[in-house]
């Protein structure tokens, strides 16, 4: 059955794919909302100028590459954090007893970096290794406009492999995963559609190249 396809791809692999599972009317909404809180009007983000409220929403999403805890700001992306299909994916996946570490809004526009190989269990430690990142595509997400990479079954050793600081400019400085036994051909690309969500392992290895578009 579909649960089961879900669960077996999930343990094996470290990740699920769920296709198109958030409206086209909220995800304009959300991206909508990703505008106002860019500009500072949801409440002050450090490091945002005056003049960002002058912007359009495209220009303003050109200046920035994420907003960490949105949520804080937005009783929209609050209340997202609950959002029935994901939350019913997720007790499928962990259990019940759900609850959220961390949100980010990645905006990355086109020249931004990507993140070097890293794994989200480091930064966002559990007890239980229950940490399930679940990433949200607001627009279609490739290759070339940046997609996540993963390395399939990286996270069933159950190893946290070291972070060191790099000097590679097509990374930001989010610090890079050492000594890890596997090559450039493990990885593979996850390009997923507008709507689609992406649930994966806080161990699975995983990175992101820039935006070339």
């Amino acid at each position: 059955n579909s649960y089961l396809t879900m669960l077996t791809a999930y343990t094996q692999t470290g990740y699920y794919i769920a296709p198109k599972i958030i409206p086209e009317d909220l995800l304009t909404r959300l991206c909508r909302e990703g505008a106002l809180v860019c500009r500072g009007e949801r409440g002050v983000i450090p490091g945002l100028t005056p003049e960002m409220r002058t912007l359009s929403d495209e220009a303003a999403f050109r200046r920035i590459l994420a907003i960490h805890f949105p949520h804080h700001l937005s009783a929209l992306y609050t209340g997202f954090l609950g959002c029935p299909p994901i939350v019913d994916i997720l007790t499928r996946l962990i259990g019940p007893n759900v609850k959220c570490m961390q949100s980010i809004l990645f905006i990355k526009p086109p020249g931004m970096p990507g993140q070097a190989w890293h794994q989200d269990e480091i930064p966002i430690p559990t007890q239980d290794r229950s940490l399930t990142g679940v990433w949200v595509a607001l627009d279609d997400v490739t290759v070339d406009n940046g997609c996540l990479w993963v390395i399939p079954g990286s996270h069933r050793p159950g190893i946290l492999y070291e972070r060191l600081p790099h000097d590679d400019p097509k990374y930001d400085g989010t610090p890079q995963a050492t000594g890890m036994p596997y090559s450039e051909e493990d990885a593979i690309p996850v390009e997923i559609e507008k709507g689609s969500v992406l649930f994966f392992n806080g161990y699975l290895l995983h990175r992101s190249l820039p935006n070339r578009t």
